[in-house]
């Protein structure tokens, strides 16, 4: 069953971010993550989006989402995007 990481992004520091995507898109493949959606202006439907990022990550399984996420090589480039933007993420199980 696939798993989907979900993240909602305000970016505040454009530079740190840059740190963060220089590496981020080879860990995830290292990891079978596959992008499904990046949206830097998403249409809001309802409710409030202040945001400036949505990003939906797919993996094949949990195993596969765990093993990316507490990775050494994850590990060490996380603490751009975090020091970099506000982000709120999920872990959703699909169906």
């Amino acid at each position: 069953m696939s798993y989907y990481f979900v993240a909602q992004i305000a970016i505040h520091d454009e530079e740190e971010y840059k740190k963060y995507l220089k590496d981020a898109g080879e860990v995830f493949s290292r990891f079978a993550g596959k992008y499904l959606a990046v949206d830097a202006n998403p249409t809001v439907l309802e409710g409030v989006w202040d945001y400036g990022r949505m990003v939906i990550i797919e993996f094949p399984d949990r195993i596969a989402f765990e093993s990316w996420y507490k990775s050494p090589e994850y590990q060490e480039i996380l603490q751009y995007r975090l020091r970099a933007a506000r982000c709120d993420t999920l872990l959703v199980e699909g169906v």
